[in-house]
């Protein structure tokens, strides 16, 4: 019975000093391999966080209208895309979910006039990465955008009631 104990202590300090790290890696290797990665936020638990937000992949598939109620019910909206920093973020979070690029929601949508897109969190629409030829509104009422489009992994206009997983995006506080 007196072994449990040390056995938990001994458990303990190796985690606390990294003596989990493999011996042949390098500090300076570990030091790249984290600052390449979006870190998990400790404001927004459960959540990776990248320039002020936090971003969740949802693997649900779901039409783009459930989609957008279901980030609203985790106090975010479908995430809106500032740069191409901010994408590529997106999509390590996709990928560390999925190991794959599947055809995702984001929160553009189609403001009814000609060329007029919308983020659902009121971000100004400013940074687009659409696949070429794109928008084009293919068969009509394409009218929301799903990222990781073709071997490109851009953004197509698609029909809304279509089912896609997607990222939720929510500021910190």
């Amino acid at each position: 019975m007196k072994t449990l104990p040390v056995i938990v202590i001994v458990c303990v300090v190796m985690t606390l000093t990294g003596a989990d790290a493999p011996p042949e890696a390098k500090s300076s290797d570990i030091q790249t391999a984290k600052s390449q990665l979006i870190k998990r936020s400790t404001h927004c638990p459960g959540w990776s966080e990248y320039n002020g937000r936090c971003f969740i992949f949802i693997p649900t598939h779901m039409t783009w209208a459930t989609a957008e109620r279901n980030c609203r019910s985790l106090r975010g909206n479908l995430a809106s895309v500032r740069d191409v920093f901010e994408y590529q973020a997106i999509q390590k979070v996709i990928w560390s979910s999925t190991h794959a690029y599947p055809k995702t929601w984001i929160g553009g949508n189609y403001g009814g006039e000609k060329g007029f897109w919308l983020w659902s969190d009121g971000t100004p629409f400013h940074y687009s990465n659409w696949c070429r030829g794109e928008p084009n509104n293919l068969g009509g009422r394409q009218n929301c955008i799903q990222m990781n489009f073709r071997d490109y992994k851009c953004w197509d206009d698609e029909k809304c009631h279509l089912r896609r997983p997607s990222v939720c995006a929510k500021k910190i506080q």
